[in-house]
């Protein structure tokens, strides 16, 4: 059992171990595993493939078995390491302690959007980006997006999706109308709040963040951990209800076969929903 801290809240040597610790992982090749690993699981729900990772109910467990795997690989290298999570509602300005030199570094200078700042700079020689599956060496960012300026969701947007009765709805996708999970993950039809919650965070920070393999950023881990953290709120607001579907669909459904029932093994560890509803057997939230 391990503590989940807020990002906010870390020692400076507690900043530097997870940065040490993220940085020995990439030199071993085994961070771009990861990368490689979210690319390959993001199945838009167009596809006709089995959707694990996004645009699915198996949204909040696929990514909490993912962060899991990529927080044990930091335990290898440092057992006192864990992933600290970002609450973006509080720390919402690209001058908060998270973005500073020490950890992880600023937004990208205006052109190509390079990162010039702190342990992830390209510059700094420990940071290339080599998953082979983007153009470009160096980790981008564009926080705010300043020339067509973005927010980061409010804590009343939040308290909104938290307020959603059922985990997840029919058609089980990103049109879900209702559902805490699509409330969450952030996708809507038009308007404003087309980008919404997770969605409109990766919008936010922009650069790498904005696609499949949008791990190459290190912030993807700490933006993950809130999700993660936001899951365990609505489950203890609601013990009654439960992850959606809980059977799997009749093949009749178009979803039949694409996405994961509370019981279906989901790739590529295969382990069910089921086993991943309580993260207490693994770790706390400060």
């Amino acid at each position: 059992m391990y503590t989940r801290k807020n990002q906010r809240n870390l020692t400076p040597a507690e900043k530097r171990r997870l940065v040490d610790a993220l940085l020995t992982l990439k030199r071993s090749g085994h961070y771009d595993e990861f990368v490689r690993m979210h690319h390959a699981f993001y199945v838009p729900d167009g596809d006709s493939r089995p959707r694990p990772a996004h645009m699915t109910p198996s949204f909040f467990p696929w990514h909490r078995r993912y962060l899991l795997e990529f927080e044990s690989a930091l335990q290898r290298i440092d057992p006192g390491v864990s992933i600290p999570y970002w609450d973006w509602t509080a720390d919402d300005t690209p001058a908060a302690s998270l973005w500073a030199d020490d950890f992880m570094g600023g937004t990208g200078r205006v052109g190509d959007r390079q990162v010039m700042t702190g342990p992830f700079a390209y510059r700094n020689g420990n940071w290339r980006i080599d998953s082979r599956l983007t153009d470009g060496r160096y980790l981008t960012r564009n926080l705010g997006r300043p020339s067509a300026p973005v927010s980061l969701p409010t804590a009343d947007e939040v308290a909104e999706a938290l307020s959603e009765p059922w985990y997840d709805m029919a058609p089980w996708d990103s049109t879900s109308r209702g559902g805490f999970r699509n409330a969450i993950e952030g996708w809507s039809a038009s308007g404003a709040e087309r980008w919404r919650n997770h969605n409109r965070v990766h919008r936010w920070v922009g650069g790498l963040m904005l696609g499949s393999t949008s791990p190459n950023d290190p912030v993807f881990w700490l933006h993950h951990a809130f999700i993660d953290l936001l899951w365990v709120r609505w489950q203890r607001a609601r013990p009654a209800a439960g992850y959606l579907p809980s059977d799997p669909l009749p093949p009749s459904d178009p979803q039949s076969g694409r996405i994961f029932a509370l019981h279906e093994p989901m790739p590529p560890w295969d382990e069910p929903p089921s086993l991943l509803l309580d993260h207490s057997r693994h770790y706390r939230y400060e």
